[in-house]
């Protein structure tokens, strides 16, 4: 008899038990709006299908080789770091080039770089490889004279010419300028992250905790998606720095590339993705914390005065951004 009654009941409770280890409508909604406003990020960057392990391999040694700068002392790991737990980033306001001058521009992450739709805060190159060139001919950063000069290096040494022969097995002058900032290119094309985040846009509801998705909330209710939205957070559009409020800076953005003067203050819109990882902010570096850069984009962009709460509830969510292999 006792059988009987607590069979049914027994039943019940876990049913209940079951029924409270799904997420609540309400995660639900959010995790719908996610998928739609932002979008997990893809496995894999346009343009690696065709990347080979020799020519990625190829563009690894490159990116860490110091031979690329005129006195041997940088290399592309240098300003963008991926060692270790590394963001891609040296963590510097601006960086010291070979000969130790700093550049005007806070360095950006290479992490998801190839999803971005230009390369540079100011867009001036359409792409990865275009990207790769600029660099280690520019005077203040690895200050090579020219590209003649860098191939002399590669060619003179013991293990590049073999590597870019199987790298570019159907050229018959495989070592280029060409080639080799598309190796390096093709390397960084690996650098796809994976957060908690896009777990959560995937079904995880457990991937983010309660006060992580009251952040997202007030994220999205803040306005910033106007500017950082898609898969990326950002990294696909131009916006003018002070579009409410002045920001001051010298810098003219990407008015030093077009000459038009309705381009003046405008460079690329970063990514959100590593952000917690990713700073000192802004173009100038000049922002050290991300509760400031929270605050100091609501007032100049959106022309909003955040409390504190609200920023720190937006940090807490940019913090579900961060690629799980990088977080400590």
């Amino acid at each position: 008899m006792l059988k009987q009654i607590f069979t049914p009941f027994l039943l019940s409770l876990l049913f209940i038990s079951f029924a409270n280890c799904g997420p609540s409508q309400e995660t639900k909604d959010l995790q719908v709006k996610a998928k739609q406003i932002i979008g997990a990020l893809p496995a894999k960057m346009p343009g690696s299908e065709n990347d080979t392990e020799e020519l990625i391999s190829l563009g690894k040694k490159l990116y860490f080789e110091k031979k690329l700068s005129l006195n041997e002392t940088q290399s592309c790991n240098s300003c963008h770091n991926v060692e270790g737990k590394a963001a891609g980033v040296d963590n510097l306001a601006t960086s010291p080039g070979a000969f130790g001058k700093n550049g005007d521009r806070n360095s950006p992450t290479v992490l998801n770089a190839g999803f971005h739709f230009v390369q540079f805060w100011d867009g001036r190159a359409a792409d990865l490889k275009a990207q790769a060139k600029g660099p280690i001919l520019n005077p203040v950063e690895m200050a090579m004279p020219s590209e003649k000069e860098v191939l002399k290096r590669i060619n003179e040494d013991s293990d590049y010419p073999g590597l870019f022969a199987k790298a570019f097995p159907n050229e018959k002058t495989p070592v280029t300028y060409e080639n080799l900032a598309g190796a390096i290119a093709a390397f960084e094309r690996t650098f796809v992250t994976s957060s908690r985040f896009d777990d959560f846009i995937n079904g995880d509801h457990k991937s983010i905790s309660k006060e992580e998705q009251e952040g997202f909330k007030s994220f999205l209710a803040a306005g910033c998606t106007s500017c950082h939205s898609g898969n990326l957070l950002g990294g696909n559009s131009y916006r003018k720095i002070g579009q409410v409020n002045e920001y001051k800076t010298g810098d003219l953005g990407l008015y030093n590339v077009t000459k038009k003067a309705e381009d003046k203050f405008f460079f690329k819109v970063p990514s959100l993705r590593n952000i917690a990882l990713t700073g000192p902010y802004f173009h100038d570096g000049g922002v050290k914390t991300l509760d400031e850069a929270v605050k100091k984009m609501a007032f100049h962009q959106l022309g909003m005065d955040l409390s504190n709460e609200e920023t720190q509830k937006i940090v807490l969510f940019l913090g579900t951004l961060s690629d799980k292999t990088r977080v400590e």
